[in-house]
């Protein structure tokens, strides 16, 4: 029971509209069960001794088996969603409490990344049919058992979020899908046999089996776009007033990422350079990449560093700070665990420190230098420079510096193949995108705040 006795984790609606969900996963591993039967065989089974050296069984009962399950949770939660106290299939507070004890922005941020690289090494194994389809049963299984508690239903399901829950889902398709057809074309260069666009390479005309398809595309959107306005409430709240904002005051879905930068940097930085570096990388990209593999066809092994840092750039710094956004940020933008109540008294008080306060009151002892009132530039300069030097000549390092020493070292292949200036404009444009869990890092560890603090020319950074 939640701990707002008047909000019931479980009621008869919740129940019901979970017994079409779990009826839904039935229908889909039913027919997984007929596909299974078709080409998965049969694998050895032995219980210990009891069936011998083992019987034939085909995959496919493991399958019918926990299709069966589904069914009859799905009865159940259809014909007995009339007595929700009673009712005890919910998502169990042994799993809940981990989650949200585990719960901080250190921990998604590095869980975040931790899954990024396992999905880079383990392409070969969750890109098989049967692992995806695993792994789609479980994220459902998770989510569905998760709306059982109300905290966490009343931020899923509000309408602003749910187009968010279902991008999750479209994204790890479409990932899932470009990652297999990647295994299998290295597979079969590795092989010496055809890539799978060569093979498959049976051309149609644009009339009618283009225009037919679109047609097709063009009436399930309108039906689904129907059905979604006629289920799903308008996201309308009430007028605005100046003298009542809401808290948290969130931006669009798609800009969030953007207002979670906020928490790291000033809003020039967050607001501006970053997304002008962002637009202006991706149109430098065709200019600066010299690696002609992969054109046409879908590759890894030959684009392994122009995917693996598009997709970091993406998934993790992207993808990963909306969803922080949208699902973990609640009010006075705190950071919330995904089954805790948003408490608009919650406080969290932090004592965020400059580069320059590190430097000269915790290191050296001795008070800031102040830049006195209405002081010339010309006066100001020599005080903010003296005051300023360790970020300066940081910042200084990380973009000038550093991208020598990488040309030098790790990244020589890629200096000697794309000439000083292209190669510069890489280097910088990936130390920019880095800067930002660099920023986060530093935060979480120090409570650092900003590497430059320059108030008086509003230069932060």
């Amino acid at each position: 029971m939640n701990h707002l006795q008047h909000n019931p984790d479980l009621t008869s609606s919740v129940i019901y509209g979970l017994g079409w969900v779990y009826l839904l996963m039935f229908l889909m591993n039913a027919y997984w069960v007929r596909r299974s039967y078709a080409l998965d065989g049969n694998c050895r089974l032995s219980l210990g001794g009891i069936l011998g050296k083992g019987e034939q069984i085909p995959v496919a009962a493991f399958w019918a088996v926990y299709a069966g399950m589904l069914l009859m949770v799905a009865i159940t939660h259809l014909t007995g969603s009339n007595n929700p106290q009673q009712f005890s299939l919910q998502m169990p507070e042994i799993l809940k409490e981990p989650i949200n004890r585990a719960s901080n922005p250190v921990a998604f941020f590095i869980g975040s990344t931790s899954l990024y690289v396992l999905m880079i090494v383990l392409r070969k194994w969750w890109t098989t049919p049967t692992a995806g389809w695993i792994l789609l049963n479980l994220s459902i299984l998770f989510l569905a058992l998760s709306v059982t508690d109300y905290d966490f239903r009343q931020i899923v399901g509000k309408p602003d979020n749910v187009p968010i829950v279902a991008m999750l889902y479209i994204v790890g398709f479409f990932t899932w899908l470009y990652f297999k057809k990647s295994v299998d074309n290295d597979e079969r260069k590795a092989a010496g046999r055809p890539l799978f666009e060569q093979e498959n390479n049976e051309k149609v005309l644009t009339w009618p089996d283009l225009v037919y398809t679109e047609l097709v595309c063009m009436v399930l959107v309108t039906a689904v776009l129907i059905a979604w306005g006629i289920v799903l409430q308008a996201p309308l709240e009430e007028p605005a007033s100046a003298a009542k904002t809401p808290n948290p005051s969130k931006a669009p879905w798609y800009f969030l990422g953007l207002q979670e930068m906020l928490v790291y940097f000033d809003p020039w930085m967050a607001g501006v350079v970053l997304p002008s570096v962002i637009l202006v990388g991706l149109m430098a990209v065709p200019y600066i990449d010299f690696n002609k593999a992969g054109n046409g066809y879908y590759t890894f092994n030959e684009r392994k560093f122009a995917v693996s840092t598009f997709l970091f750039g993406f998934l993790p710094l992207w993808v990963a700070m909306i969803v922080l956004g949208t699902f973990l940020r609640g009010p006075n933008w705190n950071f919330f665990s995904p089954y805790e109540f948003w408490d608009v008294h919650k406080l969290e008080l932090l004592n965020n420190i400059n580069l320059s306060e590190l430097f000269w009151i915790k290191g050296l002892g001795q008070p800031l230098p102040v830049v006195p009132p209405g002081a010339s530039f010309a006066q100001q300069a020599p005080i903010i420079l003296l005051r300023e030097w360790l970020g300066l000549v940081g910042v200084a390092f990380y973009l000038v510096v550093l991208p020598n020493i990488m040309a030098a070292t790790v990244f020589k292949k890629f200096y000697i193949k794309m000439g000083f200036l292209r190669y510069m404009v890489l280097a910088n444009l990936m130390l920019m995108m880095m800067s930002l869990p660099i920023k986060m890092v530093l935060r979480w560890a120090v409570n650092l705040k900003y590497i430059v603090a320059i108030p008086e020319w509003f230069f932060n950074i």
